[in-house]
């Protein structure tokens, strides 16, 4: 009997056949869940029925979920975030975990530069008045000499840096668990926490969501920065208090905000999407065709070594 390989995730194989052909050579049977139905721990239980092993987006690998995915072998993450997999859940039940760091390093990397630019030029607002008629004159501001405040220097902020660099840009960061060992990047600065956040001109971060990051920025935060400061967040919303962001942006103790992540994903009626200082993205930051297939590649070959008895490359626990 094949081995049956959930998918649940939109994005997996929409940009290249490749993953999926990697799956038919491997000998699984791939079962692909409708991703236009909510998948509510309920029905991920039903669809993980039979499966030993599961790549996925951002669906609820909870205790429950995993407690009833009898034959579950591994969890594959098609990304790198893994919030919402319950980690001490699947080490008691033997499940491995994986994740996919690295794969959409670039993309998220430009989204991020991207943004910058996109606030600092008020690109949106002028291209809306633009083709309402409009021709005003918005006065922004360059990227090169300014400070870019990185809080986490992995794989994605790295990405980032190097780009910043070639910006010209001074590059400042902040990352507790950064190997002291590795060479760093030439053009980076570490700093503790607080000097990175009130020196930066931009604060962006590239940090997992975790108990300790959680609202990493709050008012106190905000009210550190610099009054023309502008804070990017591509990586969790989680790590941004909404409500503490809405108020700075409103009164002006910030001058803008670029946001790819939201606490709750649509956003619904939050009202960040009110302001004209703010320029906001629907997690869009690995939605490349190259990192998907990037992603989509690695996703596989976790689930392969896994399902081969080999340890696989990206192993979370």
């Amino acid at each position: 009997m094949k081995p049956k390989v959930l998918i649940a995730t939109r994005s997996f194989g929409s940009t290249s056949q490749k993953p999926l052909e990697m799956l038919v050579e491997a000998g699984c049977e791939m079962l692909t869940a409708d991703m236009s139905v909510e998948v509510t721990e309920d029905r991920l239980i039903d669809l993980l029925a039979g499966a030993v092993a599961a790549i996925i987006g951002v669906v609820p690998m909870t205790a429950r979920v995993l407690e009833n995915a009898s034959g579950l072998k591994v969890v594959s993450a098609h990304g790198v975030g893994i919030d919402h997999i319950d980690l001490d859940a699947a080490f008691r039940l033997g499940i491995t975990v994986t994740n996919c760091p690295g794969g959409s390093a670039p993309s998220v990397a430009e989204l991020t530069i991207g943004l910058m630019i996109a606030v600092a030029r008020s690109l949106p607002r002028a291209e809306k008045e633009l083709k309402q008629g409009g021709w005003g004159r918005y006065r922004g501001g360059e990227l090169g000499g300014k400070n870019l405040g990185l809080i986490g220097l992995g794989r994605i902020g790295q990405a980032v840096a190097k780009r910043a660099i070639g910006f010209e840009m001074n590059v400042l960061a902040y990352d507790p668990y950064l190997n002291t060992d590795r060479e760093l990047l030439s053009g980076v600065q570490l700093d503790p926490l607080e000097e990175v956040i009130r020196a930066a001109d931009f604060l962006s971060l590239h940090t997992p969501l975790t108990d300790a990051t959680r609202n990493l920025i709050g008012w106190d935060e905000l009210q550190a920065m610099k009054a023309e400061a502008v804070l990017i967040n591509t990586a969790r919303g989680g790590l941004v208090d909404e409500r503490a962001l809405f108020q700075a942006l409103s009164t002006g103790q910030i001058a803008g905000a670029g946001l790819d992540v939201f606490v709750d994903e649509p956003p619904g009626d939050n009202p960040l999407l009110d302001l004209d200082n703010i320029v906001l993205t629907p997690h869009i930051g690995a939605h490349t065709t190259e990192a998907i297939e990037r992603v989509g590649i690695m996703a596989v070959n976790n689930v392969i070594a896994c399902l081969q008895g080999a340890e696989p490359a990206f192993r979370v626990r």
